[in-house]
């Protein structure tokens, strides 16, 4: 019978779907029909595999050869597919033994020396195999992404000759090889010259996983503060760190294995669109928010996005995935980033401070901070300002702040706390899970209610504010959230809260 079987996989969003390549040869004049929803590179395929083939010194069979790729309504992409193409060829026409395409999946983009070219998705689909029981081949430059599965059992190969040795059994299977991890050194908060508050208010967003905005003069330090809270965030988990390496596989963009277990941080330009925030195309691909999954999210001149692009950072604020939909297929990305954003208290950027520089009426301010809408802000757990540094304080023999390595200590102490009261980092708490670890003493409770009257909070916000209390504790080392605690945290509400009617 003159019919092969290759197991595939296909890319949607990060999940990797499997294909199964199905290749049969018959009667009639030469030709190649590829049916199964391909797009033009995959039809293109033909073309590539006949000639890889033939620098192969294999035989092209001078036949009717249809290849199906199942299921037919799954769409199909790229260049993934023209080994598991050749493969069934071959095996369908006696070139290699079927059989021994058995517990196999392949991937790879082939060149017309019969070369293999990486290609994107290779992570989740190495995932994908493991849990069906089968190994995966890719090529060689998708190795130390593939390798970063432990037990994963993917295997590398440089060219389809290769690949047909190793199914023949003159060649073993070549295990993918993990990348050196480099040593790269992260900014130090030490290089923060005072700010005591502002540091304060980057450990406890670490320490509960808190979304932070900076306010303050142009030059007071807020981007260097942004920039040093992946410096005092624990190591990514191996499950979280395959999470944020999955969508780096799928965007196209290339993922580097070498700093695998590294939170991610990305900082677009406030020129970015809504679309690079939240990810699409005609195929989904994920956006920043997406790309900084597990990492840090920095937003710089908050005020001068556009309010469009910055309106769809609501949903995956709250839920931590973001659903991209086109007319002919959706993809679900896992978007649970931590925002950190900074902005200028007024147009020239001088409102509030010392020297009295600024010349902004009322009116124009709140004009200035109306570009942010109320729900946005009102999901931003602390709001800080940020004032100018005294010039006594960047003298270069001022003493140092504090170094990294001794605030990453206690905020890994607190989320310790945190996983162990309630499997997850406040931040993420669910509102009956608040309720119940965020008990108030009857004076603190009815502090908490005059609060909310006077800085006119959402009951959003109130939930936010207790979260922030109780992470405050977790840094203290407390069992109980204490006066202390509920003040601080309603101290970093004081900036915005009420400057929006509409923000309950």
């Amino acid at each position: 019978m003159s019919l092969a079987l290759v197991h595939s996989r296909a890319r949607a969003g990060v999940h990797a779907p499997g294909v199964q390549v199905e290749v049969h040869l018959s009667g009639g004049l030469p030709s190649t029909q590829i049916v199964g929803l391909p797009e033009a590179a995959v039809r293109e395929s033909r073309d590539r595999v006949r000639a890889a083939m033939l620098c192969a010194q294999f035989e092209f069979p001078a036949r009717r050869i249809t290849v199906n790729l199942a299921p037919a309504d799954l769409p199909k992409e790229g260049g993934r597919f023209d080994l598991p193409i050749a493969l069934g060829i071959l095996a369908a026409s006696g070139q290699i033994d079927r059989q021994a395409l058995a517990g196999w999946e392949f991937l790879g983009e082939l060149g017309l020396t019969g070369e293999l070219r990486p290609v994107d998705g290779a992570l989740p689909a190495v995932l994908a195999a493991a849990r069906a029981q089968r190994r995966l081949l890719v090529p060689l430059g998708n190795g130390p992404e593939a390798a970063l599965v432990r037990d994963g059992g993917a295997c590398t190969a440089r060219t389809l000759l290769e690949v047909c040795a190793m199914l023949s059994g003159a060649r073993p299977p070549v295990l993918a090889e993990p990348a050196q991890v480099a040593a790269v050194p992260m900014p130090d908060l030490r290089d923060v010259r005072g700010q005591a508050h502002a540091r304060r208010a980057l450990e406890v967003a670490a320490a509960g996983g808190h979304h932070l905005l900076f306010v303050g003069s142009p030059g007071c330090g807020k981007t260097l503060l942004a920039s040093r809270l992946p410096g005092i965030l624990p190591e990514a988990s191996e499950a979280e760190a395959l999470e944020s390496a999955a969508v780096a596989s799928v965007s196209g963009r290339g993922l580097d294995p070498s700093r695998w277990r590294q939170r991610p941080f990305r900082s677009p330009h406030h020129t970015a669109s809504a679309v690079a925030l939240v990810g699409g195309g005609a195929q989904p691909r994920p956006g920043e928010i997406s790309l900084a999954h597990h990492g840090v999210l920095f937003l710089d001149e908050l005020t001068e996005w556009d309010r469009r692009a910055l309106e769809v950072l609501r949903e995956p604020l709250e839920s931590g995935t973001v659903t991209i939909s086109r007319a002919a297929r959706s993809a679900e990305f896992p978007a649970r980033f931590q925002l950190v954003a900074a902005m200028n208290p007024c147009p020239c950027g001088w409102a509030g401070d010392t020297s009295g520089r600024c010349r902004c009426s009322a009116q124009v301010i709140a004009r200035y901070r109306a570009k942010l809408s109320g729900p946005l802000l009102d999901r931003i757990d602390l709001q800080v300002e940020v004032p100018r540094v005294p010039p006594q304080d960047l003298r270069p023999d001022a003493a140092p702040g504090e170094d990294s390595e001794a605030v990453r200590d206690r905020v890994q102490t607190a989320r310790a706390r945190q996983i162990a009261r309630n499997g997850t980092l406040n931040a993420r708490l669910g509102q009956a899970e608040t309720f119940a670890c965020c008990r108030l003493a009857d004076a603190d409770q009815a502090l908490l209610e005059r609060a909310i009257d006077r800085l006119q909070l959402s009951a959003r916000a109130m939930q936010r504010t207790l979260r922030v209390a109780r992470t405050i504790a977790d840094l203290a080392g407390s069992e109980d959230i204490a006066s202390v605690h509920l003040t601080e945290a309603l101290g970093y509400r004081q900036h915005t809260a009420g400057t929006q009617p509409h923000a309950a």
